[in-house]
């Protein structure tokens, strides 16, 4: 299905995540492209009243850019499915599986694709197991995105501490063993594998501070690894979108490269932010396609169906 200018599109955005801020940021930028492409847009900020202002709205296609629960996890793809709506994106499955850490690991993993180890603490227990390999380690909440509630922990003295502010973002936590060498990032778009970019946070954590604050990082895009090293992530990326089941729109597939250059997958972004700092749009910047082309292309695998897995 090609969505044509006129078309009535809805940008859900906002919403009922720890991520909301940056939702708001990112559906305001999305809405102006889709206006640029000449398309009529109706923005809605997503409350729990959202199936009726839907119907309401009668939109044709929705473009999801909702980041974190209820948005980013499999909740309001249900909901469009339910009221055939085509939308953006992964599919609910997808969606549901690659917002929960764990889940995707175990998916990772059975397809032979390298994740750094883990353990998953009982739920309110402060005594815990940590990965085989020791610190440092890498704490964070399940189900939630941009670096909320994640600590990089070096010490016993400081993982009691990690854990309690992991848990303001989510029950269910995570501890996975920290991977040294550089961070690097992997956006896939319809199955394409975009450039990649090297993130070097100026305090040496990409935290949300990091991510969202002017001048707190550097991305360098094409990342300066080696070109055989280029391939092997991009084609990690590819494989580990397909494990998930995301065929279509555009994915992020973030990476810690160690100092073997051997990557190891980190987590799978199925929203990626649209904001000015966000990376997808500086990757498909790099191959000269601009931000209201890649909001387009975007759009327009809405109306594909989703391949099997």
């Amino acid at each position: 299905m090609k969505f044509t200018p006129g078309t009535r599109v809805g940008v859900l955005y906002g919403g009922l995540s720890a991520e909301r801020e940056v939702s708001l940021k990112s559906g305001a930028a999305v809405g102006l492209a889709l206006r640029e492409l000449g398309f009529t847009v109706v923005m809605i900020d997503v409350d729990r009243e959202i199936a009726f202002r839907l119907k309401e709205a009668d939109v044709k296609v929705v473009f999801i850019a909702l980041h974190g629960a209820y948005g980013e996890d499999g909740s309001i793809q249900g909901v469009l499915e339910y009221l055939k709506i085509p939308y953006t994106g992964p599919g609910v499955m997808a969606s549901s599986i690659a917002m929960h850490k764990v889940m995707t690991k175990r998916v990772l993993l059975s397809y032979g694709i390298q994740t750094p180890d883990y353990t998953v603490p009982d739920v309110g227990v402060d005594e815990v197991a940590v990965p085989s390999g020791g610190y440092p380690l890498v704490v964070k909440p399940v189900a939630e995105g941009s670096s909320l509630g994640v600590s990089v922990v070096t010490g016993a003295d400081d993982l009691t501490p990690a854990l309690s502010e992991a848990r303001k973002f989510s029950s269910q936590i995570m501890i996975e063993s920290y991977v040294a060498g550089i961070e690097l990032t992997a956006a896939v778009l319809q199955g394409e594998a975009l450039p990649l970019i090297e993130i070097r946070p100026r305090d040496g954590i990409y935290d949300y501070q990091a991510k969202y604050t002017k001048g707190f990082t550097q991305y360098l895009v094409p990342a300066p690894v080696a070109d055989s090293v280029t391939r092997k992530v991009q084609e990690l990326a590819l494989a580990s979108a397909r494990a998930l089941g995301c065929y279509r729109g555009a994915v992020r597939v973030d990476f810690r490269l160690d100092m073997n250059d051997q990557p190891y997958v980190i987590e799978i972004n199925t929203v990626p932010g649209m904001t000015e700092t966000s990376l997808l749009p500086q990757a498909a910047a790099a191959c000269g396609m601009d931000f209201v082309a890649l909001i387009d292309r975007i759009l327009q695998g809405a109306g594909l169906d989703l391949a099997p897995v």
